[in-house]
């Protein structure tokens, strides 16, 4: 029989000072105060609403997003986790991750942060081309980068994420690969490292910049990927890279491998499964955080996942893994037996897309990623 996977949970902090041209997240800018402490409130009458999703499971990982998290104070921060922790008690060795911007404001709460709990320090840099930042909308500079990742070292964060794009708007290969090496210099065991995408309602998508040509971009991604490894960075997933399976990102692997997670926030989703049901259920809050204050019920909406999408929702996030997962995974977290998908996998495998006895994309499989999520849908 099925047994429950992991339980996580995702905090949403919406506010940002400014909105980026290239982000799709429910993200809104600041207009005046933001108000704090009505905030925490909401979230932790939010969790006790989800909390029978936990079904007895502790949380083993936090991640707390955006917007930008780092504009709450350090105190609000500490609110929000203790109160977490006394509805749905957290493991003894919970990784709690926080998103935060470079800007010195966002760094003189960073001890603040540690001590309230966050041992992962996620720091959105994006560029340390001032030119690029700028294009990007970004409101801090290269320095302001570099002072904030010394600084969360010296505090000594546990775990240190650095998120880096590539393939921005007038770079070369050069420039990316100086962001690439100043990144890595600087000492980060987490590298987020990923290609920027113009996604639909966003600014870029109105108005679209003129970014590198796919050959450019085929040779800032190998070219990249070579420096990684030389550096002592394994590459896990498509845009993951971290210096050695402990510094991997315990709460997006739960993602990956398709486990549960509970969101809250304006405009968080979550994903619980319930094995005695036979049941899968997203669910997502409301996505204004007017609304999502003001509301008694923050549930935006929510909808099973039908028995006949599980192969491919399931597909679509363990095949991003390098390594994948076990074939036992498949029955255990999209509650169905692997025989109901034999003949993709039979097929898959044929054409040298997927790896025997495991479901692990070949290296021609990552190549063609989409040709292979196709063979699992309905």
């Amino acid at each position: 029989m099925s047994t429950l996977p992991p339980l996580s949970l995702y905090i949403h902090i919406p506010w940002c000072v400014r909105k980026c041209p290239y982000c799709d997240f429910n993200s809104h800018a600041v207009k005046g105060e933001i108000p704090e402490a009505a905030y925490v409130k909401a979230l932790l009458g939010d969790l006790q609403y989800e909390h029978v999703a936990a079904q007895g499971r502790e949380i083993e990982t936090i991640f707390i997003g955006g917007g930008t998290p780092s504009l709450f104070s350090a105190d609000a921060i500490a609110q929000i986790l203790e109160g977490a922790n006394r509805i749905i008690p957290f493991s003894r060795d919970i990784e709690i991750t926080m998103e935060a911007n470079p800007g010195t404001f966002e760094q003189e709460r960073f001890a603040g942060y540690l001590k309230a709990g966050v041992n992962r320090l996620s720091i959105g840099v994006q560029s340390f081309n001032q030119s690029h930042l700028q294009a990007l909308g970004r409101i801090h500079s290269g320095d302001d980068a570099r002072k904030a990742i010394s600084a969360a070292r010296e505090l000594g964060y546990p775990h240190l994420n650095i998120d880096l794009m590539h393939g921005l708007p007038g770079q070369n290969e050069e420039q990316a690969l100086y962001d690439l090496e100043t990144a890595i210099s600087l000492g980060p065991d987490h590298l987020s490292w990923y290609q920027l995408t113009i996604e639909p309602n966003t600014e870029f998508y109105a108005k679209p910049p003129i970014i590198p040509r796919d050959e450019i971009l085929w040779d800032i991604q190998q070219a990249g990927q070579a420096l990684l490894a030389d550096a002592g960075f394994q590459q896990y997933e498509i845009s993951a890279y971290a210096k050695g399976p402990q510094a991997r990102a315990r709460h997006n692997l739960n993602y990956w491998q398709f486990g549960d997670y509970i969101g809250i926030g304006a405009g968080a989703h979550g994903k619980v499964s319930f094995v005695q049901q036979d049941l899968i259920l997203r669910r997502w809050k409301q996505r204004s955080p007017k609304a999502y204050l003001q509301s008694i019920n923050p549930l935006g909406g929510e909808q099973a996942i039908a028995r006949e999408d599980r192969p491919f929702e399931f597909m679509m996030n363990v095949l991003r893994l390098n390594e994948g997962v076990e074939e036992a995974v498949f029955s255990q977290r999209a509650l169905m037996p692997l025989a109901d998908i034999q003949g993709s996998l039979v097929s898959a495998r044929q054409r040298s897309l997927l790896e025997p006895s495991r479901l692990q994309a070949t290296p021609q499989g990552h190549l063609f990623l989409n040709d292979l999520l196709e063979s699992f849908i309905a």
